[in-house]
């Protein structure tokens, strides 16, 4: 993939060597997005991007609080990623730390700002890394198919909420 293409209806881009930026619009009002995105039973319909089935999805929803989120492949793989909240502003910017538990030293920073227009809501999520191996192997992961899949359907459990 090369910077400022994307496969989806998220757009997918590479504004530093240790940075990926996604961005995505929804059919859905902020707080719904964010609601969907910050409750467990919500996140179980959306999170696995119809890759597994969900086993955990564990929020507590507090600066300096944890989150751990873990799908089981149809082939048996857990794909398990947890982390710390940073920062929270209610329907508008969540800061957090993921880590992938298979490669648990490459821990990122994850900054989501939803902005509303018209009832439609606009996401950015800057992944911070701290060096560019560690960003280019989220991207060579395919990370990008499931990201894609994954917010078709946190779209649809958004509208769902009206």
């Amino acid at each position: 993939m090369t910077a400022g293409t994307s496969s989806g209806t998220a757009v997918v881009t590479l504004p530093t060597d240790t940075q990926i930026l996604i961005t995505r619009e929804f059919g859905a009002p902020r707080h719904l997005v964010y609601r969907a995105w910050t409750t467990p039973e919500l996140v179980r319909r959306w999170w696995y991007a119809e890759r597994g089935e969900m086993t955990a999805a564990e929020i507590d929803l507090r600066v300096g609080g944890s989150w751990r989120f873990v799908m089981v492949t149809p082939s048996g793989v857990e794909v398990a990623f947890h982390g710390e909240y940073r920062e929270i502003v209610p329907d508008e910017r969540l800061v957090w730390t993921e880590i992938y538990e298979a490669v648990p030293e490459a821990e990122s920073l994850q900054t989501m700002t939803l902005t509303e227009r018209d009832g439609r809501t606009t996401m950015t999520v800057l992944a911070e890394h701290a060096n560019r191996s560690d960003r280019d192997a989220v991207i060579a992961s395919g990370m990008e198919d499931g990201l894609q899949d994954a917010l078709n359907l946190l779209e649809r459990v958004a509208v769902s909420l009206r």
